[in-house]
């Protein structure tokens, strides 16, 4: 196993507009949720999840997006609820959020 079971990265790019970029759809924000709900969940630290802020991922225009690692499983999400989603389904449950995922 490597230092964490799970390697979660955020696209928190920025561009200018017209440009499509996950910062415009709450990237930043909800990086920032992701990371204190995973510390309040206990999933935090050496051995178990770790989330992150990534430059752009290329793939801006498929909505804002996110990457497990080493599952390499992609996902896009709105709000608060489908991170949650994949926290519980995903990160804890094992269970790829099939509605979430990105080709």
């Amino acid at each position: 196993m490597g230092f964490f079971r799970k390697h979660v990265f955020f696209c928190t790019n920025r561009r200018e507009a017209p440009d499509n970029c996950c910062a415009n759809h709450r990237s930043e924000e909800l990086q920032a949720y992701a990371k204190q709900r995973c510390k309040k969940l206990g999933l935090d630290g050496r051995g178990k999840v770790r989330i992150n802020k990534a430059g752009c991922l290329d793939r801006c225009d498929e909505g804002p997006c996110l990457v497990v690692y080493p599952d390499e499983v992609w996902y896009t999400y709105v709000d608060e609820r489908d991170i949650d989603e994949i926290i519980a389904e995903h990160l804890i449950g094992g269970r790829i959020v099939e509605r979430l995922r990105l080709p």
